[in-house]
């Protein structure tokens, strides 16, 4: 759903007024939702990108993964998935063979079926997913619905974009690398399918616009968020690449993008560009109660409370 430039045009698009229309442009949220009947909606999201990673198999899996989550953050279940393909005319058809393979393992990990797609010669490779999900008209899950006294919780570590960068360069262990695409080809899908027995308020997932962007989505009139930084779950490589300025310029930009709305009280710079920095296929915002949250994170091993919902500071959101 609105990703980049599309964003920050979608009030120059024509909508056309549709009561069946749950979920649409109006809003920020993670997929549209279209209901079908009284008990049934489908949810349709897409997503693709180049690759982070060296592996095409591994590149394959997390841009599935990625694209999956959308349907995990709305509070459904995914059945439908149609490849997304954009590959050099004179590559070597093994590599595209080997994405498409992990994109495919991804799919069936999440229950759902890929039935085809569509490619076309470009000069750089990009892959990615168009996924259709279903969910009950009243179990949707929205990014903007959370509760005054909710706290939210944050399912993997931030810092894969730092990473990323990072391991291009040489400047990144084999070990922390691993350890990142082992978080970024997890599928929300399984966490969801356990946060759901709890009363959540409000669902997204953390993507390119990074944590504070997406938690950005997550205020509503009403309430500001506060976030204690020292308890948002990091990779300790991406916070030593940070403290020496190894930042993304995607993080620069989301930075810029929240300068606004955000106050910022820590004296911890690394941990602030970790807090901006874009993530692939990184984990879900659950806005929940607290005591709902206590056993949440229990079964959850990565999961941890970073920020409680609170009234009337003096913006959006409050980092200290």
């Amino acid at each position: 759903m609105p990703a980049g430039l599309l964003a920050q045009i979608t009030g120059a698009i024509p909508t056309v007024s549709d009561t069946n229309l749950l979920v649409g442009f109006d809003t920020s949220d993670d997929g549209a939702v279209y209901k079908l009947t009284s008990d049934l909606a489908i949810i349709q999201t897409l997503d693709f990108f180049p690759p982070m990673v060296n592996d095409p198999y591994i590149f394959g899996q997390i841009a599935a993964a990625n694209a999956l989550s959308d349907i995990a953050a709305m509070g459904g279940i995914p059945k439908v998935a149609l490849n997304i393909v954009a590959f050099p005319q004179n590559d070597d058809p093994s590599v595209l063979e080997a994405i498409l393979k992990g994109g495919a393992d991804k799919v069936h990990e999440a229950g759902a079926v890929l039935c085809g797609g569509h490619s076309i010669s470009d000069d750089a490779i990009k892959y990615g997913l168009s996924v259709t999900g279903i969910v009950h008209p009243d179990k949707i899950m929205y990014n903007n619905r959370c509760k005054i006294g909710d706290v939210i919780v944050l399912t993997k570590p931030l810092g894969v974009g730092i990473l990323a960068s990072g391991y291009n360069a040489g400047a990144v262990s084999d070990r922390a690398f691993e350890d990142a695409i082992k978080s970024m080809t997890a599928l929300n899908h399984h966490t969801f399918k356990i946060a759901e027995k709890y009363n959540l308020s409000s669902v997204t997932d953390v993507t390119g616009f990074g944590f504070l962007g997406h938690l950005n989505e997550m205020v509503n009139d009403g309430y500001s968020i506060e976030v204690n930084s020292s308890q948002v779950p990091h990779f300790a490589e991406a916070y030593d690449l940070a403290a020496s300025s190894k930042v993304t310029g995607g993080g620069k930009r989301n930075r810029a993008h929240l300068d606004e709305l955000i106050a910022i009280k820590t004296k911890d710079e690394a941990i602030m560009e970790i807090l901006f920095d874009p993530q692939t296929s990184g984990g879900l915002l659950i806005s929940l109660p607290k005591d709902d949250a206590v056993q949440l994170i229990n079964e959850l091993p990565d999961a941890k409370i970073v920020a409680a919902v609170v009234e009337r500071l003096e913006k959006n959101i409050y980092v200290r």
